[in-house]
């Protein structure tokens, strides 16, 4: 009995201890410092590609030196830089075994000024076939760093010119990808076009905690720390007092948390997995940083990832809970919930379905890939009032909700942080 008593004690001094460390670490006040940092108007709302997300970045990476996290790949530099390239399009013309092409049906996505092609060229031939995904296929092709020729069926006519939207913005290379419509496999052609090309330079912040007995297994705790900058005009073009998107919530929010957990798992320092900690740029323009960033993972490798997006508010169920976007998709959910039993947190299955949220945030590359990646959000997406505006300032979030949450995305990633848990992989065949 006295060594049932002294083990119940010990139990208990333990969870009391855990729980101080955890409040002193992650708390109110804290949350407080970090968000109002990023959201703050001379901040400028973070936009791409411009000085003001620098010096975000700046903070993020003082942060994590703070923190005593090492650098990607030991750089000595925590910033992951990367070039993205707006082609202008100018003209395109076409001949396939001499007969001209109607440029409408021709699309090239291209870093060069000029591109000349034929049958001489090396380019990989290859066809888009009826009943195929046609995005997913777009994206596997210009995503795979070679050159190719991409026939496309006539079934897909209605939806082919649509394809030029994806052209806005493409990392930089030296590789090219020419997708025509209604032409099977041509022996001879000739292709030229012309852009105008400008090209832009951002970075990731990017801190790693290495992993003790499992280095190689990765667990990612990521946001998106750019928005929308300044404009004079809201989303329905009437002209705007306040003239600052400053983005406390989206996604300020997020890229507070992700610093928390940084000084949070290195404090407690049992993780046998290596943990990333990223903040993301170019979300608001096409997921252009989270893009980049999986590509220098092999996704076999990525355990789980913990996107962390708008939880400055409160969810539709009030305070003590968020919800978890493409929650069927994996056991994760459940795994995470499990391990807030007696917390009285609860993560919920996302309620907006319809918004397809699972694909439009930062896990939504390393996903199709197969990583059990899922977002975490507490934004009433069918009513949040401050969503992409200038009134989505610090004044109306939630500090001790956030800390709360935060808390609960570390208490209840322990067994994944350790390596006793692995959360099941996405069937990629499932996906659109």
């Amino acid at each position: 009995m006295k060594k049932t008593n002294l083990l119940l004690l010990l139990m208990s001094i333990t969870t009391f201890s855990f729980a101080q460390d955890i409040d002193r670490i992650i708390n109110a006040k804290e949350v407080e410092r970090i968000e109002r940092i990023l959201s703050a108007d001379d901040m400028e709302g973070r936009k791409n590609f411009s000085p003001a997300l620098d010096r975000a970045a700046t903070f993020i990476s003082d942060e994590f030196k703070t923190t005593g996290l090492e650098t990607w790949n030991n750089s000595g530099t925590y910033l992951q830089s990367f070039a993205m390239v707006r082609p202008k399009f100018i003209s395109v013309s076409c001949t396939f075994e001499g007969i001209s092409v109607d440029a409408r049906d021709v699309i090239v996505f291209t870093c060069q000024p000029e591109l000349k092609i034929t049958e001489q060229s090396g380019f990989e031939k290859v066809t888009i076939t009826r009943g195929a995904n046609l995005g997913a296929e777009v994206r596997k092709y210009i995503n795979a760093n070679k050159n190719y020729l991409v026939l496309v069926d006539t079934s897909f006519g209605r939806t082919f010119n649509n394809l030029t939207r994806m052209k806005s913005q493409l990392f930089k290379t030296d590789k090219n990808v020419v997708f025509v419509i209604g032409v099977t496999d041509p022996k001879t052609y000739l292709i030229e076009s012309k852009h105008e090309i400008t090209e832009q330079r951002s970075q990731n912040v990017l801190g790693i905690l290495p992993g003790k007995s499992k280095k190689n297994e990765y667990v990612i705790f990521s946001g998106h720390y750019d928005h929308l900058g300044i404009t004079g005009k809201d989303r329905q073009g009437n002209l705007l007092t306040d003239s600052i998107f400053n983005g406390a919530n989206d996604d300020a929010a997020g890229t507070t948390a992700v610093i928390m957990l940084a000084k949070y798992f290195k404090a407690v320092n049992n993780n046998e997995r290596t943990l990333i900690f990223v903040a993301f740029a170019a979300e608001e323009i096409g997921g252009f940083g989270g893009q980049y960033f999986s590509k220098q993972y092999n996704p076999e490798d990525v355990k789980a990832m913990f996107n962390i997006e708008m939880i400055g508010t409160e969810s539709k169920w009030g305070k003590n809970s968020a919800y978890i976007t493409g929650y069927e998709k994996t056991d994760m959910g459940k795994i995470l919930q499990g391990n807030l039993d007696g917390t009285g947190f609860t993560f919920y299955p996302d309620p907006y379905t319809t918004q397809n949220l699972f694909y439009r945030s930062d896990n939504a590359t390393l996903a199709r890939l197969g990583v059990p990646a899922h977002t975490i959000s507490t934004s009433k997406m069918d009513s949040e009032p401050n969503y992409h505006k200038a009134s989505d300032e610090i004044g109306t979030l939630d500090m001790d909700n956030m800390a709360m949450i935060i808390k609960a995305i570390a208490l209840s990633s322990k067994g994944i942080v350790r390596g006793k848990e692995t959360p099941s992989r996405v069937d990629v065949a499932g996906l659109r």
